[in-house]
């Protein structure tokens, strides 16, 4: 049987980078990446030219801007543009050149602020999204309704839009200006554990929930979705852990694991964006799926690799 060609698009970034530890030491693909500088996908002509070029059979467009809540309030414009962009460049590139199966990453942040809980796939559209994301939210909203219209357009399902919940993990962005909640806070106490910080402050007052799941299972769940019979299955579909815990509490289990002894202050005058982000992932547990790495586990794994790649940069 000849081998698949896989395209994996942000191969660098926190998903694309567990894809290819996912696929290391198997055979059965080929598997195709570019660097930005050598491949800008929000441009429409030399992305085509590139999927004319390589014909890949699959794609995991793992590329595009994310941030976190401090992202979202400062660049708000630049998320939305960029995202945009790569998307309609990607998925026009992809249907012009027969691609079988694409997986778009969306984001749970597209739910309806004050929808129910857990939140179902049905649920989108039914209400406005938290607005300190909503140019964000808008661009991969888009990108759903555009995997939905390609696949009506070409009269199968080859795009598959997924909606992970908040993805951590080696790999991810630590920069506390531009990263999701729990990276951020693993730097911060890190950083005042080195620096034996007497205090750290922390937005908003920590009541907020949240979901994470860690970057392997959600690379687990593609390539099964690449790989696997999907006939069954309804798009979009969302890809969570079931595991849910507020922020504080986020806070107070990597201050543990990260030795830090000092006060933690909240500064309530800051936003808490949405009040809770739990995902109802019955599509996928009913289809066979359920992520493997629990929270506490996955952050051990996620901090030894922030402290392995801090220590060989100091060399």
């Amino acid at each position: 049987m000849a081998r698949r060609r896989l395209f994996v698009a942000g191969h660098r970034g926190l998903i694309g980078s567990a894809i290819l530890r996912r696929l290391a030491g198997r055979d059965e693909f080929d598997v195709v990446v570019r660097d930005r500088a050598a491949l800008d996908l929000a441009d429409p002509r030399a992305t085509l030219d590139f999927f004319k070029e390589n014909r890949p059979d699959f794609v995991v467009l793992a590329a595009g801007r994310t941030g976190g809540i401090q992202e979202n309030i400062r660049v708000p414009a630049d998320l939305m543009r960029e995202n945009l962009a790569v998307q309609e460049s990607v998925f026009a590139a992809a249907c012009a050149t027969d691609v079988r199966r694409l997986v778009f990453y969306a984001s749970s942040c597209m739910y309806p602020r004050e929808a129910g809980q857990p939140m179902a796939e049905t649920a989108l559209l039914t209400g406005e999204p938290e607005p300190t994301s909503l140019p964000y939210a808008v661009a991969k909203l888009a990108g759903v309704q555009a995997c939905l219209a390609w696949n009506r357009q070409c009269g199968e399902t080859r795009f598959l839009p997924v909606i992970p919940n908040s993805i951590f993990g080696p790999g991810d962005d630590f920069d506390p200006q531009s990263a999701h909640v729990l990276a951020a806070l693993l730097h911060r106490f890190i950083d005042a554990t080195r620096n034996d910080l007497p205090e750290v402050v922390l937005w908003g007052s920590g009541t907020p929930r949240r979901e994470f799941v860690f970057a392997d299972d959600v690379a687990d769940a593609t390539l099964a979705l690449l790989e696997s019979d999907i006939d069954k299955l309804t798009f979009p579909i969302n890809i969570g852990s079931g595991e849910e815990t507020s922020i504080r509490d986020l806070a107070g289990r990597i201050a543990a694991l990260t030795g830090y002894r000092g006060t933690v202050r909240w500064d309530t005058g800051k936003p808490d964006g949405a009040p809770r982000k739990l995902l109802d992932c019955t599509r996928m547990t009913q289809w066979g799926w359920r992520a493997q790495v629990g929270l506490d586990e996955g952050i051990r794994r996620t901090l030894d690799w922030y402290r392995e790649q801090h220590s060989l940069n100091d060399c």
